[in-house]
């Protein structure tokens, strides 16, 4: 599996829970925020090299944030797994199958077999919606595999009870719905310059790790730089957040962009 090392480019989409912020019908202080950065859409990333650009997951606000970023195209979804925040943008992948035709999905099983039936119109070979978008699945397990010359490396976590994906690309990795990793998964996501993971608020969480799991496990990694992601409201505002923060871990936020 030769690939050459690529200078990853790295936008995030969006850095919210499920539930984005502002909430609806939730006046929290953090929700009614003057701070640009307070405000999130739903987690996912775009990561680029060379020639080409892929997302990770493509939420309920994937419209949104596709026009914001003016992405013009995209070669392919890498999907963690089958909650409404990380595939309910499925239907406008459209826009980008006009241009490419199938687009790459790349998944477990059973995020697969979930995906047929809600959106079975796109799936069916029988009834197929003429309109929906085009779509190949690529199922993956713990095996790392190739795309457009990059090596990925599937890190497989846990989503409280839910088996769920993360993902290496070169030195830098994307864990977000994390409330468990195993010390052999682990082994994955040492000598990283960069590592995202969820932090989703102050209190513990039954299904994500709140901001001390996230610093316990930046403290045992140990990559160069860290970011947090998958943020609710109550985790606090950034500008205060961040100030708290050791000096490599940082505060993701709607639209930053890294290079790695």
């Amino acid at each position: 599996m030769e690939t050459n090392k690529k200078q990853l480019h790295i936008t995030f989409l969006g850095t919210g829970t499920s539930q984005g912020i502002p909430m609806i019908a939730n006046n929290h202080p953090v929700c009614i925020s003057k701070d640009i950065k307070d405000k999130r859409l739903r987690s996912s990333i775009l990561i680029s090299w060379d020639d080409v650009s892929y997302t990770v997951d493509c939420g309920l606000d994937f419209r949104q944030q596709m026009l914001r970023e003016n992405v013009q195209s995209l070669n392919g979804v890498f999907f963690t797994h089958e909650h409404a925040d990380h595939i309910g943008g499925l239907d406008d992948l459209r826009a980008f199958c006009y241009k490419i035709g199938d687009m790459p999905i790349y998944l477990i099983q059973r995020t697969l077999s979930n995906l047929e039936q809600r959106f079975d119109y796109i799936f069916s070979k029988v009834n197929r919606y003429p309109g929906a978008p085009s779509v190949k699945p690529f199922v993956i397990d713990k095996e790392p595999f190739v795309v457009s010359n990059l090596k990925v490396i599937p890190i497989k976590v846990n989503h409280g009870k839910l088996p769920i994906v993360a993902y290496r690309f070169n030195d830098f990795a994307y864990l977000t719905d994390v409330k468990f990793i195993s010390d052999e998964e682990k082994q994955k996501i040492l000598n990283l310059d960069v590592l995202v993971v969820n932090a989703l608020r102050i209190d513990e969480h039954p299904t994500h790790f709140n901001l001390q799991e996230a610093l316990d496990l930046i403290e045992e990694i140990k990559p160069k730089k860290a970011y947090l992601t998958h943020i609710s409201h109550m985790l606090g505002f950034h500008e205060e957040v961040s100030k708290a923060l050791p000096e490599n871990v940082f505060l993701a936020y709607d639209g930053l962009k890294i290079t790695v």
